[in-house]
């Protein structure tokens, strides 16, 4: 009788078990073939320019109508929250840079030893806020808002935006120059919380002024720079090295000043470092000229800095398409002036970002792949092209010579990437 009891549960036993492992088995094919389709589409997010949100002076601490940290903090959270981890497709984040607003000291110590010129005049100098709430305030603010981002498993890059120096100051009446790092390595070094040890990030130049990160998406292996503002020959050459090490890879650069919002690569004429110290800094054009073009895994450029947005397509030397994007939201203050901030003196609100931020999903399901961009208000909850007053609201202080209609397109737009198959072969999956 036991041994009949015991042969019962073996085989019912057995019989369970081949039960289960067809239902996991059946669930694992399921899940197979949807990240198969579902691997073929994955995003990107650029923040633009987050200077504005972090400042001190916009917080209602200082008296004004809403913590701007809040909207900061809403925007890295909403973002952290597509996340692959979360079961959504973003492969990867790319800050463009001014990060936060003010800068610590006067000039920094390698341009005082070599005599840099500096105005003295206090009508100019004035203008430029020299203090320690960058510190006590400002960057804790930004190592919050990217420690979500950190703590979600996403990859991502930062770059130093002129802001984001340790020093700014007026060379003569119609230039400021800006020096120092410290401040920026203080967050995001390579031995940053965000940074050690992590196997994405693969490179850096000088403690990680610059840097170079891998991400995996879409069935490829992709390759990002985030390029300090203005690069010198020696950077270039670094990033020379690490192309070299890493050939093939699609490419992707992001930096802070590249394009202005007619389109050209031009810096703005008040800060044009490599005007002002030739043998330090290339400009974007001479950045186009040395690096861009001569290396063909270089398929996108991706800015901020100079207000508004806009994209321009250049072809390599090579004769492949290099997609050049500029995006920068910080001069909007609508939510400011929702919570009854009156308006600046020049009647234009009080720039905070409004939460705005790009999404570029890539979709290789296509014979012809392509990236649709999106630009979406973690704090109206909204896509660009839903917003009824989204023109309104904005135009008047990016790009008010557009109409209505082009303004929307400036920021919601389909890229076709022609020969990206050809150029880096078909996606392994």
């Amino acid at each position: 009788m036991l041994k009949e009891i015991n042969f019962k549960v073996v085989f019912y036993g057995l019989l369970l078990s081949i039960i289960l492992t067809a239902c996991i088995n059946t669930n694992e094919q399921k899940n197979i073939l949807r990240d198969k389709s579902e691997q073929r589409i994955f995003s990107i997010i650029v923040i633009p320019d987050t200077q504005n949100a972090v400042d001190y002076r916009r917080q209602k601490a200082m008296g004004f109508a809403i913590d701007s940290r809040d909207v900061f903090i809403e925007q890295m959270t909403d973002i952290a929250s597509r996340g692959m981890n979360k079961g959504g497709n973003l492969a990867f984040v790319t800050s463009v840079g001014d990060v936060w607003q003010h800068q610590t000291e006067n000039m920094d110590k390698v341009h005082l030893a070599r005599n840099f010129p500096q105005l003295d005049d206090p009508k100019y100098n004035d203008i430029i806020e020299i203090t320690n709430k960058t510190k006590t305030i400002e960057i804790p603010t930004a190592i919050s808002g990217y420690q979500l981002l950190s703590n979600a498993n996403i990859p991502f890059g930062v770059v130093p935006g002129n802001h984001d120096y340790d020093a700014a100051w007026f060379e003569n009446t119609n230039r400021v120059h800006i020096g120092g790092l410290t401040n920026f390595l203080s967050a995001f070094s390579s031995n940053s919380q965000f940074y050690k040890d992590k196997p994405w990030y693969v490179a850096n130049y000088n403690g990680g002024t610059s840097s170079a990160q891998v991400f995996y998406a879409g069935g490829y292996k992709f390759l990002h720079f985030s390029l300090e503002m203005q690069p010198s020959d020696n950077v270039l050459s670094w990033m020379q090295t690490v192309v070299n090490e890493n050939q093939g890879l699609p490419t992707i650069i992001s930096t802070h000043d590249y394009l202005n919002v007619a389109g050209e690569r031009k810096s703005h004429p008040v800060l044009d470092l490599a005007l002002a110290e030739p043998d330090f800094h290339n400009s974007p054009e001479q950045l186009w000229q040395k690096f861009i073009r001569k290396n063909t895994q270089v398929f996108m450029v991706l800015c901020g800095h100079q207000l508004g947005q806009t994209m321009r397509i250049d072809n390599n030397d090579a004769g492949y398409p290099v997609y050049q994007i500029l995006a920068n939201f910080q001069g909007r203050g609508q939510a400011g002036v929702d919570a009854g901030q009156p308006l600046e003196t020049a009647e234009q609100p009080f720039g905070i970002g409004d939460g705005w931020y790009r999404e570029m999903i890539f979709d290789f399901t296509h014979e012809n792949p392509v990236i649709n961009v999106f630009t979406y208000s973690s704090h109206y909850k909204s896509y660009s092209s839903k917003l009824k007053h989204y023109a309104d609201w904005y135009k008047h202080i990016e790009n008010p010579t557009l109409s209505d209609t082009e303004f929307y397109a400036a920021d919601e737009f389909t890229i076709s990437l022609n020969g990206f198959y050809q150029r880096f072969g078909n996606p392994v999956h």
